[in-house]
């Protein structure tokens, strides 16, 4: 007597019968909330990809106006054209350049001269998404950069020796 692998003795045959639902598997319930876990999961993704596309923003926005900052005539020009490189680096990335804000400090709180150590810090507000289940970040991120950069000793155009 020849058996085939895996039939068992004395089992008949049955002839399925695809109009009825004996057998069916339970778990069809499951999908729409399998779909909104899936939507819930690409709505976090999508507002952790808006806080770093502004922390990249903001770290440009902050290096730009301490490059424009140390390469001004004086402390006047220097502020304008530090805030309008921020501005136009916010505005070139799709943001609004009105939500930036910078802080320029002195290393020692020492007046624009050569030499001198000067720092901006740059703020932009990032709104946090309001998701189900989880809420949100107390409605707003701050993203921080901050960047330093020296007055350049040997310039031409400010008074004074170079004391670095």
């Amino acid at each position: 007597m020849s058996r085939r692998p895996g039939a068992r003795s004395g089992a008949r045959a049955r002839r399925l019968d695809w109009r009825d639902d004996r057998g069916q598997v339970g778990g069809i319930e499951v999908l729409p909330f399998g779909v909104l876990v899936f939507v819930i999961g690409a709505l976090i993704v999508t507002s952790a990809w808006a806080v770093v596309d502004a922390k990249v923003m903001v770290d440009a926005a902050a290096r730009e106006a301490v490059r424009a900052y140390v390469e001004a005539p004086n402390q006047a020009a220097a502020e304008a054209a530090a805030a309008r490189a921020a501005d136009d680096t916010v505005a070139g990335h799709g943001r609004r350049a009105d939500h930036v804000a910078l802080a320029i400090t002195h290393d020692g709180g020492r007046p624009f001269a050569r030499c001198v150590l000067v720092r901006v810090d740059a703020r932009y507000p990032v709104p946090a998404l309001r998701l189900p289940w989880i809420g949100g970040v107390a409605g707003v991120v701050t993203v921080h950069a901050h960047h330093t950069e020296r007055i350049d000793p040997f310039r031409s155009g400010l008074a004074g020796t170079a004391p670095c």
